[in-house]
């Protein structure tokens, strides 16, 4: 017999004796019934006849609970997740600019000068070209404008991706990254549910409000975005809550702009003036002291837009026939 033969023999034949012991792990060596785990004791039990197969297992599961998938996450300890939200999706090495160690001590002037040699060297490898540079300072100013604005991790996320396209498609020669930046947060919010008004986003941002909705209007048309119109239901929980307004005048609000769509009243006026007047209605209507001049300052509308809006709410409130 050839070397060849024998050694395609004994491959065989360990095979076969492999998928003997899988067969036997699997059947109870008592009764032939089916094994099955039970993790609560740490123990393998015949399900027929009850024997004990193998017991004291190692639970090789964290020891804690976790209920959802973002408890899951907070509490594994394999490292954070990686984010758009970070020019390197936050898989590089973070040194803390503080020159203490682990336990909070001061580090002394040799281990200083190598901290900041390293740090040094590590900046350098986490912007090698201009392209890390400009997603670098992007995604600061997305996380910047956001955080001013109040809006929830998702819409920072999106945002970001955005902007990542927008890079990728080679949008961004002759306009700046803080207009991309601005016009990507914009969509975001819109397209996550959470719209924050033209005139709040310009706020916030380092570029004048034209060039933010001529950007805006550029990347949502060359990225073929999905942005639907503002709904001006959306803006009344913030307005709300900013003039302390109760849970019954917010519902209240909210069946003046669903009256108003039904009489048509809503198209071609901006949503944030319709929110406003709505808030104001609704405040008067349940008897709560509000002002113009407050509702003004918290949706950064004139008084002039919420009184004609106010009066077109109303009318068509009245207009509207009796269930």
């Amino acid at each position: 017999m050839s070397e060849n033969t024998r050694a395609r023999t004994r491959t065989t034949d360990e095979t076969t004796a492999e998928e003997t012991d899988e067969a036997e792990a699997v059947d109870c060596p008592e009764c032939g019934g089916h094994l099955v785990m039970d993790n609560e004791h740490g123990e393998t039990v015949c399900e027929d006849c009850g024997l004990v197969v193998e017991e004291d297992e190692i639970d090789r599961g964290p020891e804690w609970r976790a209920f959802d998938a973002s408890e899951k996450d907070e509490k594994s300890r394999v490292g954070a997740p990686t984010t758009n939200m970070m020019h390197d999706k936050g898989l590089s090495t973070n040194i803390d600019w503080r020159d203490k160690d682990a336990y909070g001590n001061s580090l002394g002037s040799r281990q200083r000068q190598k901290m900041q040699r390293l740090r040094k060297w590590n900046e350098r490898f986490r912007t090698r070209d201009s392209k890390e540079r400009n997603l670098k300072q992007a995604l600061g100013e997305i996380d910047r404008m956001a955080s001013a604005l109040g809006l929830p991790e998702n819409v920072r996320e999106t945002a970001s991706v955005i902007y990542r396209r927008a890079l990728d498609e080679d949008l961004l020669p002759g306009r700046s990254i803080e207009g991309v930046s601005t016009a990507s947060v914009y969509a975001a919010a819109r397209q996550a549910g959470v719209p924050r008004s033209l005139d709040e986003i310009t706020d916030v941002s380092r570029v004048e409000k034209s060039e933010i909705a001529r950007t805006y209007r550029y990347v949502v048309r060359e990225l073929g975005l999905e942005v639907k119109p503002a709904d001006p239901e959306s803006y009344v929980p913030r307005f709300a809550s900013s003039l302390e307004l109760s849970d019954e005048a917010e519902h209240r609000a909210r069946q003046l702009l669903q009256n108003a769509k039904e009489k048509g009243v809503h198209s071609g006026k901006s949503p944030v003036g319709l929110a406003a007047a709505a808030v104001y209605a609704a405040a008067l209507l349940t008897n709560e002291k509000t002002t113009q001049a407050a509702v003004s300052e918290v949706a950064d509308i004139s008084e002039v837009t919420i009184r004609n809006r106010y009066h077109e709410l109303l009318e068509a409130e009245q207009d509207l026939p009796m269930a």
